[in-house]
């Protein structure tokens, strides 16, 4: 699938975009896919519409068919038509502009806001940089780079753990339980 940007698309930085969705396999032979989506309330997703595949990509419009699961939905995406080229785009991510989206609550973050911030203890001490925001189903987990090397760790992305994220300071001040975090 070409990743050309279409005309007066913006800007590809990817600070500039919000991922919503995944997508998954097909669903029967008539084109429809599967979307893990990241939004709050996934049968909203067709607001958003058009869908960027990749931060600038060609534009998709996409109207929800089904809600099998909470972050899950089925859609028929406008000009696909047959199983073959829903199954071609499986693993496209689906983005849209960053100016589109309603600013966060105080509470609340964007994942991609959280990339690169700086990971530090209570004491301020250097522990890494944050380098993904990962939900493997039991809760979301923040992957982060230690400092002293290339390795890295996850820790929960919970209140208790997580108790201040600082965008405007670039940071992330984190609380582990102790033996969470071997030899940073």
């Amino acid at each position: 699938m070409p990743r050309k940007s279409p005309p007066n698309s913006g800007s590809a930085d990817p600070k500039d975009w919000v991922c919503l969705a995944v997508a998954g396999a097909p669903k029967g032979v008539r084109g429809a896919l599967r979307l893990t989506c990241y939004n709050e309330s996934p049968s909203d997703i067709a607001g958003f519409n058009p869908l960027h595949a990749g931060p600038g990509g060609r534009l998709l419009s996409v109207s929800v068919i089904e809600h099998p699961k909470p972050n899950q939905v089925v859609v028929k995406i406008e000009g696909i038509e047959d199983r073959d080229a829903a199954a071609a785009l499986n693993g496209t991510r689906f983005f849209v502009p960053r100016s589109r989206m309603p600013e966060p609550e105080d509470d609340e973050f964007y994942h991609h806001d959280l990339i690169g911030l700086s990971v530090v203890d209570q004491q301020d001490g250097p522990l890494g940089t944050v380098r993904a925001v990962l939900d493997f189903g039991a809760g979301e987990l923040l992957e982060v780079v230690r400092a002293n090397n290339r390795s890295t760790f996850m820790l929960p992305f919970t209140n208790e753990v997580v108790p201040t994220i600082d965008l405007a300071a670039g940071r992330v001040v984190v609380d582990p339980p102790e033996g969470l975090i071997d030899d940073v």
